[in-house]
């Protein structure tokens, strides 16, 4: 259970914009407590259509991904590089838990979907639409980069009870044989429903 703690600030001013000030009726001046914003209710199943995140001006298509032979999440195909890859045995946008969505950083032709993502901030937004016409509003928390040989399993995509989203691709330096050496991963948890 979330507990949330509320703190009132006092502002002391020396003459200015007393006499208009609000007061209580103890005759002191009264302060308004923001109610803190419940959480939005859950969403049922929908299939993501796309994935907009207007700070960085993306706003690309979704496909379904399934697990490779490995067990290792598909990717998107490299010839379509503004395609976002959704992971179609998680949840679907808004659902309870983590729902996991790919992208390429670039391809052989050049930069693609997700060639900034590592520079998204705090406090973000990444809408996703679904296929019932809602969409799913994500709040960024925090950006992190993975080396790829010490990766957090559990950490990124361990079980959730709220709805949540992490947002992946690949980070670090290129090397031609072995491809990137890292993962940047976006989490971020539902704020809003449209």
């Amino acid at each position: 259970m979330l507990t949330a703690v509320l703190v009132t600030v006092v502002v002391q001013c020396e003459g200015h914009g007393d006499a208009t000030a609000p007061t209580g009726p103890d005759g002191r001046h009264a302060v308004a407590a923001a109610e803190p914003t419940p959480p939005p209710r859950p969403l049922p199943r929908s299939r993501p259509t796309s994935v907009r995140i207007p700070s960085l001006g993306i706003d690309a298509p979704v496909m379904g991904l399934g697990l490779t032979a490995a067990r290792e999440l598909e990717t998107p195909p490299v010839d379509d590089p503004n395609l976002i890859g959704w992971y179609r045995g998680g949840p679907t946008p808004g659902e309870p838990g983590v729902a996991i969505a790919v992208g390429h950083r670039d391809t052989t032709t050049g930069s693609a979907v997700f060639a900034g993502l590592a520079s998204v901030k705090r406090g973000k937004k990444i809408e996703a639409r679904r296929e019932d016409g809602r969409t799913a509003v994500y709040t960024v928390d925090r950006v992190k980069v993975y080396d790829k040989a010490s990766f957090p399993d559990k950490e990124v995509y361990g079980p959730s009870r709220r709805p949540e989203l992490r947002v992946l691709t690949c980070g670090g330096l290129f090397d031609r044989q072995t491809g990137y050496t890292s993962n940047v991963v976006v989490f971020a948890h539902l704020t809003a429903t449209k």
